[in-house]
């Protein structure tokens, strides 16, 4: 029976184990928080001082020089890249509405009124993560998802793990480490902010980090700071909170995941599925609907983005 499945059956049983299931997220939650306000203030200090090139390397050398991760067969990319639109449709939000990790008021995707973030003169997806982090891992899956909906990735789509002494230990994911991607409705920027051992590997500019200190400082057991992963929508929207159990991908290989991605019936594809809809109707959203033919007046996206 799926993890889905057995929260819908109200038993006491199944209320005590979300309890508990949603303390180990508070904890671990607070082990993802980087760092007090303190600390926020001298990594801005520091931040202008960081070349931008030497973080943000666009050229196709660099990205071969530094990339990390194993780069995936073509096979797997193909089905990580080419989720069906009728699969996507018959999930439609997935299991997403009853992780029980969800302190949602409606959608797991807040809403945001700010000045338009923009980027060579298109909206900016702005994503923030960590290589160590497992939440990241569970959520690149289905941003990787949404994205081939609206552009193309220009650089290797690689495989990599998250840490093996975090919660979720070796969670099987992707990285978007140097990342290229094009789109003619979006820019993505991609910030993998530390590497699997928790050391910098890209900074965010000033002005990443003012909206994620802005969007995501939270408290959690007195410490204060910004977690993992944060991703803004064109300034209209925010994730900051993976919105399924990366646990679901334990012991399954880069191959195995992406398989299951077209079997609208597997827990797996409910769960990355159904949160790559969610960021497709984010992302429609902050496109004013702009985006290939049906994908953005798709019912499961309207009725998803309606909560947006």
């Amino acid at each position: 029976m799926s993890k889905a499945a057995r929260l819908r059956e109200k038993t006491a049983r199944e209320r005590i184990a979300a309890q508990q299931a949603a303390a180990r997220r508070a904890e671990a939650r607070r082990r993802m928080l980087l760092f007090g306000s303190a600390i926020l203030a001298v990594i801005a200090i520091v931040v202008g001082f960081v070349v931008y090139y030497n973080v943000r390397s666009p050229s196709n050398s660099a990205v071969a020089a530094g990339a990390h991760g194993t780069v995936l067969p073509a096979s797997t990319v193909a089905d990580i890249t080419g989720v069906s639109a009728a699969t996507l449709n018959q999930v439609g939000a997935g299991s997403v509405p009853s992780y029980d990790g969800s302190t949602y008021s409606g959608s797991p995707v807040d809403k945001i009124s700010n000045t338009a973030l923009t980027s060579g003169g298109k909206p900016e997806m702005l994503y923030i993560g960590a290589e160590f982090c497992p939440f990241c891992g569970a959520m690149r899956w289905s941003m990787a998802v949404a994205l081939s909906r609206f552009g193309t990735f220009t650089t290797p789509l690689r495989g990599f793990h998250s840490s093996a002494t975090d919660t979720d230990p070796s969670t099987p994911t992707l990285t978007f480490y140097k990342a290229g991607y094009t789109s003619k409705y979006l820019t993505f920027t991609p910030v993998e902010n530390e590497d699997v051992n928790r050391n910098l590997l890209q900074a965010t500019t000033s002005s990443e980090q003012a909206l994620w200190a802005k969007y995501d400082t939270t408290t959690t057991d007195g410490v204060t700071g910004v977690g993992y992963p944060f991703i803004d929508f064109g300034n209209k929207a925010i994730i900051t909170a993976p919105l399924y159990d990366p646990a679901i991908l334990k012991g399954m290989s880069w191959a195995q995941v992406a398989a299951t991605l077209n079997d609208p019936s597997s827990p797996v594809a409910q769960a990355i599925d159904g949160t790559a809809n969610y960021i497709t109707a984010a992302i429609c959203k902050m496109t004013g609907n702009k985006g290939p033919a049906g994908v953005c007046t798709a019912k499961s996206i309207k009725s998803l983005e309606s909560g947006v």
